[in-house]
C-alpha cells in the first residue's frame, strides 16, 4: 500500500484520514501469467495498481493477429478507463504477461473514493492526464522510424521490460516479425 500512496502523492495532498480510506478500499490481487485483468468484450470493472509484474493491453486486428499496444509495470495503475467510465465493452485486453499483484479498486469503490475525498478527482485527472502523454510520448516516435531505431526506443521506454518478457510481445508492439527482432537484436550486440 505504501508504494500507492506514495504514487498518489506526487499528484496531490491528502490527509491522514483520506489515506486510511484508500487503505480500506484496496484489496491484493494476485494474477498469474496470461490470467487477464480486463478482458475485451467485457465492461472493466476495476481499477488496479500494479506493485509486481508486468500486464500489456493488446487486441486482435482484423486478420486475427495479436497486437500489443504496449507495457505497463510496477508502480502504475492499469484500467481500460474507456470502458470502466462508459460502462462499454472493451476492445482489448489487459494482460498479466509475468505473474504480478495488484492493488485493486472495485468500481464502487472507486466511485465512493471520488465521491468523498475531496480532491480525489483532481489527482486522477493528474494521473489519467500523465499515462495519455506516456502513451503518446510512446507510440508517436514509432509510427515513422525504421524497426531498429524503433527497438533502441523501446529500450530507452521500458528499461525494466525487456528482459522480462517473450520477445514474441516486443516484435508485435514494434510491428515487426520475430525474426527480425531476432535479426535486428544480434546486429547491435
Amino acid at each position: 500500500m505504501k508504494e500507492f500512496i506514495e504514487y498518489i502523492l506526487q499528484f496531490g495532498s491528502l490527509n491522514q484520514q483520506q489515506i486510511d480510506l484508500i487503505s480500506k478500499k484496496a484489496t491484493e490481487l494476485e494474477l498469474r501469467k496470461d490470467e487477464y485483468f480486463s478482458e475485451a468484450g467485457k465492461i472493466a470493472q476495476q481499477v488496479g495498481f500494479i506493485l509486481d509484474g508486468i500486464i500489456r493491453v493488446c487486441y486482435y486486428n482484423n486478420k486475427g493477429e495479436e497486437i500489443t499496444k504496449y507495457f505497463i509495470d510496477e508502480n502504475n495503475l492499469v484500467v481500460d478507463l474507456e470502458s470502466f467510465d462508459n460502462e462499454i465493452c472493451s476492445n482489448a485486453y489487459v494482460q498479466a504477461i509475468t505473474d504480478c499483484k495488484l492493488l485493486v479498486f472495485s468500481k464502487k469503490d472507486w466511485r465512493e473514493l471520488l465521491d468523498t475525498i475531496v480532491g480525489w478527482d483532481a489527482i486522477v485527472h493528474k494521473i489519467i492526464s500523465k499515462a495519455l502523454r506516456q502513451k503518446v510520448e510512446r507510440r508517436s516516435p514509432l509510427v515513422s522510424e525504421d524497426a531498429t531505431t524503433r527497438y533502441l526506443m523501446f529500450l530507452k521506454i521500458y528499461p525494466n521490460v525487456i528482459n522480462r518478457i517473450p520477445l514474441s510481445y516486443v516484435a508485435s508492439y514494434l510491428g515487426i516479425t520475430q525474426s527480425s527482432l531476432s535479426r535486428i537484436r544480434k546486429n547491435i550486440r
